[in-house]
């Protein structure tokens, strides 16, 4: 299992009767950034924790950089860099503190440290402010700060689990930046996010929802090839009432709010005329109706109620 830098089989985790990670199965490639695109509690956070060693699995298999997750947790957690979604950062603690204590948790060699606290002080633009209490610095400014410590001592493997919540967009982009750059020097970095316009950086990415993997690929894939069904997106009069007309239409299969207009999954594009007939005899007025390419949103969607109704049907929850 070593020609990855991440790799899973069949990997669960429960709490008592309850599923958290339900037999799950990826790989993750040596320089590549992997995404994890769900909605809170869809099971993100959990997998990342047993993939660093943090909480011990229930079932399955695991290596991280040829580690088992079983076995090895303790040395797992010594060769990978971790942020969570609070930054690790220890806020009564000063910029200086935070690094120094970070270099001292993974014994970094006392000859680089001097040099590397500078480069991570002068990435995170905290040059001057050394001294300044960590709970008193901007979101932005600490979310640097902690993936600097996170990498404090150079490991091939980074987990991130969403790292940009509550960050705005423009640092959102920065950081994503110097995720690139890490990839660029080898460095294996799995992310966690729920932002759609940020996971469409990753080179691969799975969707997860209520502790399955319902789709895994490159983002340009999943829009192009994941969804096969016919996707219009409607400029009308009244929305919420137009909603609610097409969910009784049987030609229908999925109808969804996006903004100010409605984006409507058939399966055949010449549906178009029948739907906007349907709306007008409830004289709601059609600006528009085109057929468009799925974003990652509604890609997400459309497979995961697919993956409801596939296991309402066999029984399962």
């Amino acid at each position: 299992m070593n020609q990855y830098a991440i790799e899973v089989k069949h990997l669960t985790k429960k709490f008592g009767n309850f599923v958290a990670v339900d037999s799950i199965s990826f790989s993750v490639n040596k320089g590549e950034i992997f995404g994890f695109l769900g909605p809170n509690g869809a099971g993100k956070t959990t997998t990342i924790r047993m993939l660093c060693g943090l909480i011990d699995p229930s079932a399955g298999e695991g290596r991280v950089g040829g580690l088992d997750i079983f076995k090895q947790g303790e040395e797992i957690k010594k060769n990978i860099g971790y942020m969570s979604q609070k930054f690790s950062l220890y806020e009564d603690l000063t910029v200086l503190e935070n690094i120094e204590f970070y270099q001292g948790i993974y014994q970094t060699e006392k000859a680089s440290r001097k040099q590397k606290k500078a480069e991570i002080i002068q990435k995170a633009e905290l040059v001057g402010k050394e001294n300044e209490l960590t709970a008193n610095l901007a979101t932005s400014i600490k979310q640097h700060l902690a993936l600097g410590c996170a990498l404090v001592h150079d490991p091939k493997i980074v987990f991130l689990d969403e790292p940009t919540a509550g960050v705005d967009p423009i640092s959102r982009k920065k950081f994503w930046g110097v995720i690139k750059d890490l990839s660029q020097q080898g460095v294996t970095t799995l992310v966690t996010s729920h932002y759609m316009d940020e996971v469409e950086r990753c080179d691969r990415l799975a969707l997860i929802d209520n502790g399955h993997i319902v789709a895994l690929d490159t983002p340009l894939n999943l829009k192009t090839n994941a969804m096969r069904d016919v996707l219009f997106e409607i400029e009308c009069s009244e929305v919420m009432r137009g909603l609610e007309v097409l969910r009784q239409l049987p030609m229908v299969r999925d109808v969804a709010l996006y903004g100010i207009y409605l984006h409507v999954v058939v399966e055949e594009e010449r549906l178009a005329s029948a739907i906007e007939k349907a709306l007008t005899e409830k004289a709601i007025q059609v600006q528009r109706i085109s057929r468009i390419v799925p974003s990652l949103e509604d890609v997400f969607v459309f497979l995961v109620e697919k993956e409801g109704r596939n296991r309402q049907r066999a029984g399962l929850k």
